[in-house]
């Protein structure tokens, strides 16, 4: 096929895609980014250790991630997107009381990835589970095949948006462990904005890195995934839990 002919047929299925959306739904291109294959190697995988020991009742975390992604409240809970979210775990006979963030947990084996019709849900080389938002249209089966609630839906129309972080109204999104960033050689904002409240609950590294610092922590001390049961061999792990 000609170089001519593939970009046509490629604004072609962006203009297919965005037809299918709700009204409203725009769609800004990344500036000056990379293909969403381009940066990942097999040979990392990215990750993050959450000490739940260190994680106060604060929500640097959760404001740092919003901020840095264009992800404003409507005043609705019920419909805002969260991109991560902090929950509390109470034990039934203590009444022991833990926080601890949420977001996509960006598996080694995603069920978003398995159901998504269009392949809109993908997972990188690296381990980073995305949304293409050229392609989802906004089915949200990803959503119900969620276990942890980490992927939003987004009711409302989208303003003021980021330019290396395309949101749109009619299309699924989460936690993307600030992939602009990593292609930056820079560390997520939650794990920023952690780190500067002094906490330090949050470590970023490469999983596969033995050397790393995270996979030196999670080789000295006892980690566990959130729903282990279901083997999805998560890419965040906490201590403490």
């Amino acid at each position: 096929m000609s170089p001519e002919r593939r970009q046509f047929l490629g604004w072609g299925a962006a203009a297919a895609a965005g037809a299918a959306l709700a009204p409203g739904f725009s769609l800004i291109e990344l500036a000056r980014a990379r293909s969403p294959q381009e940066a990942a190697s097999k040979l990392q995988r990215w990750g993050l250790l959450i000490d739940i020991t260190k994680c106060a009742d604060c929500d640097a975390c959760v404001t740092a991630c919003h901020e840095e992604n264009g992800v404003a409240s409507h005043g609705r809970p019920e419909t805002d997107a969260q991109w991560i979210r902090k929950v509390s775990l109470r034990d039934k006979r203590t009444g022991y009381v833990q926080t601890l963030p949420l977001m996509c947990q960006h598996c080694e084996h995603p069920p978003c990835v398995d159901v998504c019709p269009t392949g809109a849900s993908f997972k990188r080389d690296d381990g980073i589970v995305l949304v293409d938002k050229h392609t989802c249209i906004g089915c949200r089966y990803c959503v119900m095949a969620c276990p942890y609630g980490a992927r939003s839906f987004v009711h409302e129309p989208v303003a003021n948006q980021k330019p290396e972080v395309p949101r749109g109204k009619g299309c699924v999104e989460s936690c993307t462990l600030c992939v602009h960033r990593i292609d930056r050689d820079l560390i997520p904002a939650c794990v920023e904005a952690c780190a500067a409240t002094g906490h330090k609950a949050i470590l970023f590294g490469d999983l596969n890195d033995p050397g790393s610092e995270i996979s030196r922590r999670i080789a000295e001390v006892a980690t566990v995934e959130v729903r282990a049961d279901l083997r999805l061999d998560t890419g965040v792990r906490y201590q403490g839990l």
